[in-house]
């Protein structure tokens, strides 16, 4: 990975990220602020980060060149694609364009650049109506698959109060805490909580005293570049 490490580069390592207690830095673009989560490359870059959008922001049509994967946290995003409020989870895959906005504004937990370059498929999910499947061998914990290939599996887990399991971790994972909290490596990690872990980690969790619902992403991470290999 030969780039512009900006921020939580070293995809080695395990990394928390508080994301409620970073600051808002604003956007190129008016009324859209940013808190980064990790990021590599310069001006294009793969990033990891959460955005929100002040009511009535907007930007103009744009291509995702690299894709763009996202879940509202709050608010609704809209696009020429329809209105999506909180709970819901998008896919845009490379070459795809949208033109965003918001006009009751919206906080979004955002990816980019983090695609197969091939993959064509769109994802647009409301996970408020979406069944969860009790998961056979974790009891206490419920799995909503919202994407699967052969780079990684993305899905919506919810965790019973205080039952704890391992989280299968060979290609590495991602967690974000959307409600609740959870514990690793004896960490308390509250709602939006952002925790990455690397290729081969032993990761176990446990759901905390009100249980939890939590995004998880897994076996993508020997997949990690820079954009265009900068």
């Amino acid at each position: 990975m030969e780039a512009s490490v900006k921020i939580n580069g070293d995809f080695s390592k395990r990394v928390v990220e508080f994301s409620d207690d970073i600051p808002w830095v604003a956007s190129p673009m008016k009324g859209v602020e940013r808190r980064p989560l990790d990021r590599l490359g310069d001006e294009v870059a793969r990033a990891t980060t959460v955005v929100r959008f002040a009511p009535g922001s907007h930007f103009s049509e744009h291509v995702h060149t690299g894709g763009e994967e996202f879940v509202v946290l709050a608010g609704v995003f809209q696009d020429e694609h329809g209105d999506f409020p909180a709970g819901s989870y998008i896919r845009n895959p490379p070459e795809s364009k949208h033109t965003p906005a918001s006009e009751p504004g919206c906080t979004i937990l955002v990816k980019l650049w983090q695609f197969d370059l091939a993959d064509r498929t769109h994802v647009r999910v409301d996970t408020n109506k979406l069944g969860r499947v009790n998961d056979a061998t974790r009891k206490g914990v419920a799995v909503s698959p919202l994407f699967q290939d052969e780079r990684e599996n993305v899905r919506m887990e919810h965790w019973q109060a205080g039952v704890n399991h391992a989280v299968e971790a060979d290609g590495g994972a991602e967690i974000f805490v959307l409600e609740g909290s959870i514990i690793e490596d004896g960490e308390d990690l509250p709602k939006h909580a952002w925790l990455r872990v690397p290729v081969g980690y032993d990761l176990n969790i446990t759901a905390g005293e009100e249980g939890a619902k939590l995004w998880i992403k897994s076996g993508h991470l020997p997949f990690v570049t820079a954009p265009h290999g900068e």
